[in-house]
């Protein structure tokens, strides 16, 4: 099967991947919350946190970009008028960000957070499904399994240091081999339907509304029929450090 992880199935559907409790790093404003599914070496983690109740944080530790599934989320953040995020709806939160956070009731989000030293970026960036798209690099033909697809993104959100990019991504369909993942990448579905497969034939089909994470250096297919449009996160990794 595939080396991916599901985050999130829309409409509560099942899914195997398997959650523990746990921070991510010191000073975890979510630590008692969070359900992590994959974490590489203290560097990214993409899990999912069950919240209610209120959060001050003077100086948020990590980057980490959220996409509610559940509930409604209120961020608030200096010079800028409340964030509230209900289902389908995400942001970025930048390292070093004064934040408050404020669920009245259970709120379910998807996250992927990378520790940054020196953050280049702070702030809370919204992420925006009706993106401003612009042309982006469609993929070498050698990896193509029929036509090249059009590509577009809206990429709203760059930290240097953790080499951290989030946006908004869509395509015409494609079809793709299958080769080891270039980035870490976290992608919540937001229209079609894709195919991951694995190197032994299994495939993972994934629609709207669900959420995954790909650890860099995973062997990996995609093919799509329709347009597919996503948030997403990627992260420049070296393989060997990011491999468990």
């Amino acid at each position: 099967m595939t080396a991916a992880f599901v985050l999130h199935r829309a409409e509560g559907a099942p899914f195997s991947t398997s959650l523990r409790r746990g921070a991510f790093g010191q000073n975890d404003p979510f630590a008692r919350h969070r359900e992590i599914a994959w974490e590489g070496r203290d560097s990214m983690a993409a899990g999912r946190v069950s919240f209610i109740g209120e959060l001050d944080v003077a100086r948020f530790p990590h980057i980490e970009t959220i996409v509610v599934m559940e509930g409604s989320l209120t961020l608030e953040a200096a010079g800028m008028a409340p964030l509230v995020l209900g289902p389908g709806e995400g942001a970025v939160i930048g390292s070093g960000t004064a934040l408050r956070v404020r669920a009245e009731s259970r709120s379910l989000f998807v996250f992927c957070a990378a520790a940054c030293q020196r953050p280049t970026k702070t702030g809370l960036v919204p992420l925006r499904a009706e993106a401003d798209f612009k042309p982006s690099a469609t993929l070498p033909a050698e990896a193509l399994l029929g036509p090249a697809p059009e590509c577009r993104s809206d990429n709203v959100f760059t930290d240097d240091d953790a080499q951290y990019k989030a946006g908004t991504w869509d395509s015409t369909p494609y079809h793709r081999i299958v080769r080891p993942h270039r980035v870490n990448e976290f992608m919540y579905l937001l229209a079609g339907d894709v195919r991951f497969a694995a190197p032994d034939g299994s495939v993972l089909s994934l629609s709207a509304g669900d959420a995954l994470f790909v650890p860099v250096g995973a062997s990996i297919g995609w093919e799509s029929s329709e347009r597919v449009a996503k948030f997403y996160v990627t992260q420049t990794v070296q393989a060997a450090i990011e491999r468990d």
